[in-house]
């Protein structure tokens, strides 16, 4: 049987308020047994603790230090033109779990080996990551943008798959797995407590939601074992 069938994926944009908006609704709706979220610890008590790293500080941490700030800066200029700050759909996922009484866990890979991974890209990919990234810092507003948010983030995903094969394998495909098998080992923890039908609400970003339905989907129950995700109540 699919594992697919306990799981309700939300693929949001994470700084788009109607992503927000659709998190709380659909939460309290499907009134699920657990919720799951796409952050790793640090993160998350990072977000909790509404702590953000300066460039002097990220700069202590050398190379994956910089990177972290670099893609911080991105989502927070994407914040300011959508009106939103990015995690706020996350945070709306936390307070719909505290509200109903389930459980929240976390389920993406450690950030810090992501950024690990991000620091052996090929120098090809480096180079034009941090060619893109420089119109980050230079006050020049977004314009020409769609209403559809949703569809233009879809249109990012396979031009950024294009251009950046490594970086696009590193931080969606291998992510999408850690994330399916988490929360696979999650179905099968509540199966375990005696939920003979568990439903969780998984909230990720869009461009992870279809690969992880995909694995959800065809993997065939217990076939995972290991886990790496943690669990807040």
């Amino acid at each position: 049987m699919s594992y697919l069938r306990y799981v309700k994926l939300i693929g949001t944009m994470h700084v788009s308020p109607k992503s927000r908006e659709e998190v709380i609704s659909t939460i309290l709706s499907e009134k699920p047994h657990a919720v799951a979220i796409e952050l790793d610890r640090a993160r998350f008590l990072a977000m909790k603790q509404n702590r953000e790293l300066t460039l002097e500080e990220s700069l202590r941490y050398g190379k994956k230090g910089l990177i972290n700030y670099v893609l911080a800066k991105v989502e927070e200029r994407l914040g300011e033109e959508f009106g939103m700050k990015p995690g706020e759909e996350m945070k709306a996922a936390i307070s719909a779990a505290q509200t109903l009484g389930v459980p929240l866990y976390l389920i993406d890979e450690d950030i810090n080996v992501i950024l690990a991974k991000i620091a052996a890209a090929p120098s090809r990919e480096k180079l034009l990551m941090a060619l893109e990234a420089l119109s980050v810092f230079l006050p020049v507003g977004v314009s020409g943008s769609s209403p559809d948010v949703m569809a233009d983030y879809k249109v990012m995903m396979i031009q950024f798959r294009l251009r950046y094969p490594y970086l696009y394998r590193v931080l969606v495909e291998e992510r999408n797995e850690v994330m399916a098998r988490n929360l696979i080992s999650i179905v099968n923890f509540l199966k375990a407590q005696g939920v003979k039908k568990p439903k969780v609400v998984a909230v990720v970003g869009l461009g992870h939601k279809p690969g992880i339905e995909h694995l959800l989907n065809s993997a065939k129950e217990k076939a995972f074992i290991s886990s790496s995700w943690s669990y807040y109540q």
